[in-house]
């Protein structure tokens, strides 16, 4: 696996570690339970990190010289992109010839090495994009940066050149068809999953003691980096609509947990600034990532999470949430209509209209029954979602793409993509007329 701009070993919701990093380290444990050895590369970013660390028995993580180890952004590493491929081809050197089967590529940026070590090695690549600049760009929030140009580029010739496209949606699966012409022949969508032994349902007095919560309030969650794609903003300024409603004036409570991320870094204390302006001292409280047993024990206090982001390509903070019994409001985009269920497992919101979500949180915290119901359909919801699942659809996957790169060798076509494609024609007609 290849995770060039953020490390498996952060921890979520802070930087440029987030869902990302959660679907790396849980597919991969699962995958040496059953059986497939891991590798993780990712760009070394302190001086003192071990070339190799155990993540788990049959999972090691790489940590590539690539650069400073500090100051870069993630806008800097296409930069650093000929310097980490020289570092993942050099470790397979210093192994045994054909020491690595297949290529999973997490983001554009690994997929780019991805492109090149698998013309190297002769194996297939797999890509997961994550997220998609020209999904991101058609829907920014207000004051957030456009992704660049060389990033639309980067992603059109990863879409175009890997034997398989994993989508964690059928949203997904479409944009990477429509806007970047992926073949849908090579697209596979796979749901991510959720831990539901770390996440499940807890005492919520417990919970909030534990944390130094106030244990009266009607509290609000959002968990994620702190950044404009991911709407903080809005929830405050619904905040500020609420604490003038009769019945939560006084009782509200609204966690924020996560650190500045990406365009958010710019102005690391514009939601301190923010809360200042509204007048939510009281109300506020911002608190750094945790650990995720911690991160569950915030889920359990909650009556409520809200994810008001602009874009998701699929949600785990809303799925992580309702594990644990607590519906989500969340946004009607990307991947959210997947993760949550509207009116069973939490509310879905058009648009960011700070008014709008105030209504639709005060229809949920002023209606008890309402409460009650979705927070029993969250937990039921959730659990259609699976690691075991993920991973199993995953190798699934990947026997495809390796039988499709045999197919192309003992044709004796080039590697690539089209390869497997005409490899699979002339299997059906040898003479390489149209497959029938």
């Amino acid at each position: 696996m290849l995770s060039v701009h953020t490390s498996p070993l952060d921890a979520p919701g802070g930087g440029d570690a987030g869902g990302m990093n959660v679907y790396i380290v849980e597919t991969a444990k699962r995958f040496a339970a059953r059986g497939v050895e891991v590798e993780i590369f990712t760009r070394a970013t302190a001086g003192d990190q071990p070339p190799i660390v155990r993540l788990c028995p049959g999972v090691s993580v790489r940590h590539v010289l690539a650069g400073p180890f500090e100051g870069l952004a993630k806008d800097d590493l296409p930069a650093q992109l000929c310097a980490f491929a020289a570092g993942v081809l050099r470790a397979e050197t210093m192994q045994a010839p054909g020491w690595y089967d297949l290529v999973h590529s997490h983001y554009w940026l690994s997929g780019q090495v991805g492109w090149l070590a698998r013309e190297r090695w002769g194996v297939p690549l797999v890509h997961s994009a994550h997220t998609l600049a020209k999904v991101k760009n058609a829907l920014l929030a207000d004051g957030d940066a456009p992704e660049p140009r060389a990033r639309v580029l980067g992603e059109q010739q990863v879409v175009a050149e890997a034997d398989r496209l994993v989508a964690s949606t059928r949203d997904e699966a479409r944009q990477l068809v429509q806007l970047y012409g992926a073949d849908p022949a090579r697209v596979v969508t796979v749901a991510p999953g959720v831990d539901l032994d770390t996440f499940r349902p807890g005492e919520r007095s417990a919970a909030r003691a534990a944390l130094g919560l106030r244990p009266d309030a009607v509290q609000l969650l959002f968990v994620g980096r702190l950044q404009p794609l991911k709407g903080p903003d809005v929830l405050l300024r619904a905040a500020a609509l609420l604490e003038r409603a009769p019945a939560l004036a006084g009782r509200l409570q609204v966690v924020v947990l996560g650190a500045p991320s990406g365009s958010g870094l710019a102005h690391p204390d514009q939601l301190a600034k923010l809360r200042a302006e509204l007048g939510l001292g009281g109300v506020v409280v911002f608190r750094p990532p945790a650990p995720r047993e911690v991160v569950a024990d915030y889920y359990r206090a909650a009556d409520l999470t809200v994810v008001p982001s602009y874009n998701e390509s699929f949600g785990l903070v809303a799925l992580e949430s309702q594990a644990c019994g607590t519906p989500v409001a969340a946004a009607a985009v990307g991947g959210l209509p997947t993760a949550v269920a509207d009116g069973v497992s939490g509310v879905l919101v058009d648009g960011h209209d700070p008014a709008q979500w105030a209504e639709a949180l005060a229809g949920v915290l002023g209606a008890p029954d309402v409460l009650a119901r979705l927070a029993a359909g969250a937990r039921r919801h959730a659990s259609r979602f699976s690691w075991d699942e993920t991973a199993d659809a995953l190798l699934a996957t990947y026997a495809e793409a390796a039988a499709g790169r045999r197919a192309g060798v003992q044709a004796g076509l080039p590697p690539g993509p089209r390869a497997g494609r005409r490899a699979a024609r002339l299997a059906l007609d040898p003479a390489g007329g149209p497959a029938r």
